[in-house]
């Protein structure tokens, strides 16, 4: 574990484990690197190298007042990636970090990565705008920011134990243990930081970043995703894409990499071990 320093002076917080063929992951808002404990054990164990960071504002990383956008996003991830020297990295973003991954690739360039993967993520766009009239209403979001400000800890605890989960569906299990440890990255990070972090990741278009991308890129998406609605992203994504697969869940929650972990590292494990 580590930090390193990006040019506006923010100390990003990140793990590297293992050695072989490297892995990043992009945690969602308003997670950090411990939201991928699942998968950086799994692939750890299986020769790999993983590396996860705390996005600025966001668990250990410094709790900035501003830079809280994709592209600051971007640029600390590119910051980080040149830092470790990585060659042919799998980029997998989860949620916000499949948007941080594409505006990344789209603003730095493919030479550093070989792969991508991106689950329940927030591309092409969220926002119901004129040119995305099937998206989210604004005001949504709008609620989302004045719930963070009245009492962002209940705010939180309402998200893990509801939608995120899916734990607010009949017939769920509900596990106040995710629910405490998600509670628990949040209220790490900084109140600002995830209050202007819910603009960037439901304002921020990405039609032209995916269209730029021409890496194979996995897409993952539950038709159950109560967080970023299935049929507002990953099929329009997977059509911008020009090297996309997609792969569509049933019945699964927006936090599936933690529900469902062994399902989806078995299938991100299949997609890096393809060779065609």
């Amino acid at each position: 574990m580590g930090t390193i320093t990006t040019a506006d002076g923010v100390e990003i917080f990140y793990k590297d484990w293992g050695s072989g063929p490297p892995i990043v992951f992009s945690h969602g808002w308003p997670l950090s690197a411990d939201d991928w404990d699942a998968q950086m054990l799994f692939f750890v164990l299986r020769g790999y190298r993983v590396i996860a960071h705390d996005r600025r504002g966001h668990g250990r990383s410094s709790q900035t007042g501003d830079g809280h956008d994709m592209d600051h996003y971007a640029d600390d991830l590119a910051a980080l990636v040149e830092h470790l020297g990585l060659e042919g990295a799998v980029h997998v973003g989860h949620s916000t970090g499949g948007g941080e991954v594409v505006r990344y690739l789209a603003r730095h360039g493919e030479e550093r990565a070989s792969k991508v993967a991106v689950i329940n993520a927030v591309p092409p766009l969220m926002v119901k705008t004129e040119s995305n009239p099937d998206g989210t209403p604004k005001e949504v979001f709008d609620d989302f920011q004045a719930q963070l400000a009245a009492n962002r800890s209940k705010f939180y605890r309402d998200v893990a134990s509801g939608p995120f989960y899916g734990f607010n569906r009949s017939g769920a299990e509900p596990s106040e243990a995710l629910v405490e440890n998600w509670w628990r990255q949040g209220m790490m990070g900084g109140a600002k930081a995830h209050y202007d972090g819910i603009v960037a990741f439901s304002q921020t278009d990405f039609t032209a970043d995916l269209r730029k991308i021409t890496i194979p890129v996995l897409v993952m998406h539950s038709e159950d995703d109560q967080i970023v609605p299935y049929q507002d992203s990953a099929p329009l994504s997977a059509k911008l894409l020009q090297n996309a697969t997609l792969h569509t869940y049933q019945g699964l929650p927006h936090g599936m990499p933690t529900t469902h972990a062994a399902a989806i590292n078995e299938d991100l494990l299949a997609f890096l071990d393809d060779r065609s």
